[in-house]
């Protein structure tokens, strides 16, 4: 298997404090906002990211950590052998991305997603 990156996911009712938080104060750039879902980049090493969630809204939960694999299907196909909880299904997002979340032994979790080519 293939990480290409593991970003942190921080579930937030403070969007706005916390873009300024990781802006202002950590110098990090915005490298996406979608109003709902914020990811941060440092500007000297652009894998150093964190993501910010709006609290959610729906039964979906919140990632608590991203990791970006070559190839989302494979190791879909690998939780699923092994018995892994998936607690949202292989999915193609609108915004470019396939993805499914499971748990870990400690119930964090795990957002194993691929950008769509």
């Amino acid at each position: 298997m293939s990480i290409k990156r593991i970003v942190p996911d921080i579930t937030s009712e403070l969007i706005d404090e916390s873009r300024n938080f990781y802006t202002e104060f950590l110098g990090m750039e915005i490298g996406m906002d979608m109003g709902w879902i914020l990811t941060f980049v440092s500007p000297g090493n652009p894998t150093a990211q964190i993501t910010l969630l709006q609290a959610p809204t729906s039964t979906v939960p919140n990632p608590n950590v991203s990791i970006e694999v070559e190839d989302v299907d494979t190791v879909h196909a690998k939780a699923v052998e092994l018995g892994v909880p998936i607690v949202y299904p292989l999915t193609n997002e609108p915004w470019g991305v396939r993805r499914f979340f499971v748990t870990d032994p400690n119930g964090v979790v795990v957002n194993v997603m691929s950008h769509v080519k």
